[in-house]
């Protein structure tokens, strides 16, 4: 299992965002390095929890996944233009501070 929170950041999260915590020291992965575009949010579900990382994502069809109770590792959420990058990057970075990988196990942060 893995001993620290990772993230993947779908394809509507700027990669400022990714910039920012990479420059933190985090683990983050992206759609657009790992060619992922216009690939499902099936796949992109799959993609996630087979390297038990947590989405950050500003798509609600995975809160929909979540409440149909299919597992996951948690879900980071914000709402499009409610949140600056440096606001983004802030949450992030306290989630990946406070918890450890299983305590978002199925949970949503709603940034």
């Amino acid at each position: 299992m893995v001993r620290t929170i990772r993230y993947h950041l779908d394809e509507h999260i700027d990669i400022a965002i990714a910039e920012g915590l990479r420059r933190r020291g985090i683990d983050v992965s992206t759609t657009s390095e790992r060619n992922f575009r216009g690939q499902s949010d099936d796949a992109h579900w799959v993609l996630v929890n087979d390297e038990q990382r947590i989405l950050v994502t500003r798509d609600s069809d995975f809160l929909i996944f979540h409440s149909q109770g299919r597992p996951h590792w948690g879900i980071a959420y914000c709402h499009q233009q409610t949140r600056s990058i440096g606001q983004i990057i802030q949450a992030l970075e306290l989630i990946w501070e406070l918890l450890e990988p299983v305590d978002m196990r199925n949970r949503i942060e709603f940034l």
